[in-house]
């Protein structure tokens, strides 16, 4: 028997059985790895989502960065140094703990592999890209190992080795709807960024186009003749070369007889893009948690100021974030390091100092508890029996 199947069996005391799983599911993550999905539109394109919405949209990009960045160099409590050693290292030029927060952020899926060395200790922490990754179900549902593809190859990385040690950690986020794979913010800001970039890409191209509405050339000769096909295609020809682009904006037309323009006018409400930008921009913060003031949006006065705004930051998004992130790898090296416990310090985060320095003073001004309670309360180390207070 394993390490991990012991521990199990002493937890759930006596080896009952687990409930299944349900492997006939179809999840969007699943579509990526089964040659036998059935055709048809994907409810979810992870790599055109990441191209389109962190690649290409600048919002996007930036609430991932903040979120991924501010939990990877969140400052943990003094722990075992042989695991922040191992936390904290960089593999293939990526930090972990953030590039753990990124994956989550966009796929709701993190995969990090346990490298050991000879003597089966872990030496590396390598995070998978989770689009590459799928869960091979055993013969209950639940997951039994992990494949690896990419480009027609496959590796299958089994929960154990044969020691029984653990080779792959897998942190996901809440999916209600999928017993394997989690729910990532990108699904749910998908079609905000889809506006956004519609909306950028609209303003571009209106001002590739001297800036102002476009407008329609007739032919009124008096006599009701038509341009020939030879005429209309010399005319739309002329008209772009000579009028189009933001290098002939205000040029003047000179028309032939019989040629008329005519402008063709939107009303403010179709012109109104800058606000349709806005609040997709808003709802794109909004999917990942990040305040929109804090990625410079106009018009969002939700936060009376940078400070607040900073503070609600990690107290409903980065911290619940990495304590996942944390809980997850303390759990999954739990084999090397028992006893180890992985959390943010908060009183080294200088946005939450005023909250720190608000309880430190409401404990103080509490004359009916002892120092030893008051350090317990404040999550500082008790006086022992013989020390002096």
């Amino acid at each position: 028997m394993s390490f991990l199947t012991t521990i199990t069996s002493a937890l759930k005391g006596g080896g009952q059985p687990r409930v299944p799983l349900a492997r006939g599911f179809v999840s969007p993550w699943a579509l990526a790895f089964d040659a036998g999905a059935p055709a048809g539109p994907r409810p979810f394109d992870y790599s055109r989502c990441v191209r389109e919405g962190f690649c290409d949209n600048p919002v996007a990009q930036r609430a991932v960065r903040v979120v991924a960045e501010g939990v990877g160099s969140a400052p943990l409590l003094p722990a075992d140094p042989a695991l922040t050693s191992l936390i904290g290292a960089t593999s293939a030029g990526q930090s972990l703990v953030e590039t753990v927060a990124a994956h989550l952020l966009l796929h709701g899926n993190a995969y990090v592999q346990v490298v050991k060395d000879g003597a089966g200790q872990p030496v590396e922490l390598y995070a998978l890209r989770p689009e590459r990754v799928s869960v091979v179900a055993g013969p209950d549902g639940w997951p039994a190992a992990y494949r690896y593809a990419l480009a027609g190859r496959s590796l299958d990385i089994p929960l154990e080795d044969e020691a029984g040690w653990p080779e792959l950690i897998h942190i996901r986020s809440f999916h209600p709807a999928d017993d394997h794979y989690g729910a990532g913010q990108l699904a749910a800001a998908a079609q905000a960024i889809a506006i956004h970039n519609a909306a950028s890409e609209w303003n571009r191209a209106l001002l590739a186009n001297a800036a102002r509405p476009s407008g329609a050339l007739s032919y009124d000769p008096g006599d009701g003749a038509g341009l020939t096909a030879e005429q209309f295609e010399r005319l739309k020809a002329e008209l772009a070369l000579a009028y189009q682009g933001q290098g002939n904006a205000g040029r003047p037309m000179l028309l032939e007889g019989g040629l008329k323009w005519q402008q063709v006018a939107l009303s403010p409400a179709d012109m109104d893009f800058a606000t349709l930008k806005a609040a997709a921009a808003r709802d794109i913060a909004l999917a990942f948690g990040v305040p929109p003031m804090l990625l410079g949006l106009p018009g969002d006065n939700t936060y009376a100021n940078y400070r607040e705004a900073s503070r609600a930051l990690w107290r409903l998004t980065l911290l619940p974030l990495a304590g996942k992130i944390h809980a997850g790898l303390a759990e999954g090296l739990a084999a090397w390091f028992p006893d180890a416990v992985l959390a943010v310090d908060l009183d080294r985060i200088p946005a939450l100092s005023e909250d720190r320095e608000r309880l430190w003073a409401q404990v103080s001004a509490a004359t009916f508890l002892s120092d030893d309670e008051k350090r317990r309360m404040l999550g500082l180390e008790t006086h022992s029996a013989g020390d002096t207070p």
